[in-house]
């Protein structure tokens, strides 16, 4: 088996897609921001002290989607096209799903997944002080479109 990361002397490179057709790529994520009940009931009340955690958690999604090539040394400079992070409050935490589009050569499976994990941080990092032990859990691809493997969903999440 050969790994399309590694050359021939084992090295960690990053892959050409130089010949590679644009076409329209779509990724989905998801992750769960487990909290206690009172900072659960704090989020629904809209009494964090630190403000609107969702629309912080939103924006900060969204702008990690963008930069993930910054984090990730062997993740391609893409066009990221579209970029939507919705967040919902349940009794466990709060839900996060992210959906990352682009029309290129390689697909945005990263994007999604440092989309929900930047905004399940970002929401950790507001309600820290109402109970260190929240936790992002979870965080995985749910489906993806296009490109040379077509189309996949995550069995569970179908």
């Amino acid at each position: 088996m050969s790994f399309t990361h590694l050359d021939a002397a084992g090295h960690a490179r990053m892959v050409d897609v130089t010949e590679k057709v644009p076409t329209v790529r779509s990724a989905t994520a998801r992750g769960l921001v487990r909290c206690a009940p009172e900072v659960v009931a704090a989020l629904r009340d809209g009494t964090v002290p630190k403000g609107d955690v969702l629309a912080v958690a939103r924006i900060s999604g969204i702008q990690a989607a963008k930069r993930t090539p910054e984090l990730l040394p062997l993740a391609h400079v893409i066009g990221v096209h579209g970029a939507t992070v919705d967040l919902v409050i349940t009794d466990a935490g709060v839900e996060i799903e992210a959906t990352v589009r682009t029309a290129d050569r390689t697909g945005v499976e990263m994007e999604a997944l440092t989309a929900v994990t930047v905004a399940g941080l970002a929401v950790i990092d507001m309600v820290k002080a109402l109970d260190k032990g929240t936790s992002l859990e979870s965080v995985r691809i749910t489906r993806k479109t296009g490109g040379k493997s077509g189309d996949w969903v995550r069995p569970e999440e179908s």
